[in-house]
């Protein structure tokens, strides 16, 4: 599942996440624009950026490859919706139903999800750098710590720690989200909360048997005293052990 995760987000990034659109239906849009219901429509490739579509009727709508960018959906019916490849950068979904809508290569970058129905959905291709509100039953355990370690590596290391929270509150005994967090705490300054982690993550590695994942927790406790004990200017060695436990963390996905 992961491989096609970060195969599709690499595919979309390249291409900006705009895959190529075909000429719009103007009936349909015109009808969704006008009165807000259009349930069943062809909107595929539509230009909706920054539309007022509040409480709008959409559900089994062909939304594919629509540009819906910081479109505002709060309360919109999006139920079965076809929204592969739709960008919906900063769009606000709040409260928006989207109950068994299609959400492959879709880009939510720094949407607005909080209160939204994402039962049966996937979120699995979906780009959600920046995203607020992902209700836990919408990831997985894997999938929230893949969401983690892509903010830790743009340096939202704030965001990072949410992520790998959800991840370990539909999992407490999953590992790799407490080596992630540990890691995060550290760059935000938080060594005692980075130590207690790293502990729990050696503590579960050991238990579970994971010689590669208990070695790398070892690794950044012992990273953390060499840097703590090192006299100034001296703590360098502690930034390669961070960088290798970065792309341990990246292999637990696989």
């Amino acid at each position: 599942m992961l491989p096609r995760i970060l195969a599709t987000a690499a595919i979309f990034t390249t291409l900006n996440l705009s895959p190529p659109l075909r000429a719009e239906n103007l009936q349909h849009l015109s009808q969704l624009l006008a009165t807000k219901q259009c349930p069943q429509c062809d909107l595929e490739g539509s230009g909706l950026v920054m539309a007022n579509l509040a409480g709008a009727q959409l559900s089994g709508a062909n939304l594919s490859g629509a540009q819906l960018s910081r479109a505002d959906l709060r309360g919109a019916d999006l139920s079965g919706a076809d929204l592969s490849g739709t960008s919906l950068y900063g769009a606000n979904l709040s409260g928006a139903i989207l109950i068994g809508a299609k959400l492959y290569g879709s880009d939510l970058r720094k949407a607005y999800l909080v209160n939204a129905n994402l039962i049966g959905v996937s979120l699995d291709t979906a780009y959600m750098e920046g995203a607020i509100g992902i209700p836990n039953y919408a990831g997985t355990p894997e999938l929230f710590h893949f969401w983690g370690i892509a903010e830790a590596e743009k340096g939202n290391y704030n965001r990072a720690v949410e992520h790998y929270n959800q991840a370990l509150s539909i999992n407490p005994q999953f590992a790799p989200a407490y080596l992630g967090r540990g890691l995060a705490r550290y760059r935000l300054g938080d060594e005692p909360g980075a130590i207690q982690d790293g502990e729990i993550a050696v503590k579960f590695f050991q238990k579970q048997g994971n010689e590669t994942g208990l070695q790398g927790a070892e690794n950044f406790l012992e990273g953390m005293e060499f840097a703590r004990n090192a006299p100034r200017g001296g703590g360098g060695g502690v930034e390669k052990v961070l960088g290798s436990i970065g792309g341990l963390l990246l292999r637990f996905l696989f």
